[in-house]
């Protein structure tokens, strides 16, 4: 009864947390946080958009692809190729003011969807932003004993930072995080980190009470779905290779001074 309690509050909370920021478009990646977030909000004709390299097998593109059908979402996909990746990138660096290559590859897909959102006359998109911070989603926490777990969450909640809303202003899209809204994440912080990371099967899982909450109503190969960076899902990991590929060292070095510099 516990837990079916918890669920319960959960599902109300993040209703009225998507109805706050409700949007006219959803950045949708086919993982848990998204379709969520498509779900709740699938009455409203949401806009859904997919973004990934056109070099790669992203993943993304089948699981956003099953939840846009399932929900009748209207929904774009767009396979971007290696010139609109180096073509985003001076944008992405000047307005994240980082030459971080994580921050980057993460980055450069979410510039990318926003900006065909922007072309699709879209004002406003929702994220899934919030929740593996807020639910232990990621992976590392998975082996780590309680206190450290909790521990662990305190210090990425005091730290939380997420490049869509800059991205968003950059190109004039409101981003809007219904994970974050407060009520929501109040409730989150306050709920014991047992209920996140769980094992369920002969699996351990993030986000563990997020997928119980919502079995049953959305597919299970989305609830189920393994946590998958942006970057693999998008298929940007590769940017990496890309780089190292067609920058040559001065030639990086000399690109990054001018980036940082606003050349």
């Amino acid at each position: 009864m516990e837990i079916e309690s918890i669920c319960a509050k959960l599902r109300s909370l993040l209703k009225e947390a998507v109805l706050r920021n409700m949007s006219e478009g959803i950045l949708l990646s086919g993982g848990l946080d998204t379709s969520i977030i498509a779900y709740l909000a699938s009455n409203h004709k949401l806009k859904a958009f997919t973004v990934a390299f056109d070099a790669t097998l992203a993943p993304d593109i089948e699981y956003a692809k099953l939840i846009a059908k399932t929900l009748k979402l209207d929904h774009t996909v767009h396979l971007f190729n290696e010139n609109e990746i180096f073509n985003s990138i001076p944008t992405v660096i000047k307005t994240l003011k980082s030459f971080d290559p994580m921050e980057i590859r993460n980055s450069v897909s979410i510039f990318i969807a926003l900006k065909l959102a922007k072309e699709k006359g879209i004002k406003s998109v929702m994220t899934g932003d919030g929740s593996d911070e807020l639910f232990a989603g990621y992976s590392f926490l998975f082996e780590l004993n309680k206190e450290k777990l909790d521990d662990e969450l305190k210090r990425i909640w005091e730290s939380m930072f997420f490049s869509s809303v800059p991205l968003g202003k950059a190109l004039s899209v409101d981003v809007k995080i219904p994970f974050l809204d407060q009520e929501l994440k109040s409730y989150a912080i306050s709920l014991d980190s047992k209920y996140k990371v769980k094992k369920e099967g002969d699996q351990i899982w993030g986000k563990w009470i997020l997928r119980k909450a919502f079995d049953g109503l959305l597919p299970k190969a989305i609830v189920w779905r393994v946590k998958m960076p942006i970057e693999y899902g998008s298929g940007t990991n590769l940017l990496t290779s890309l780089l190292e590929r067609r920058i040559n060292d001065f030639e990086f070095e000399e690109k990054k001074r001018k980036y940082m510099e606003g050349g």
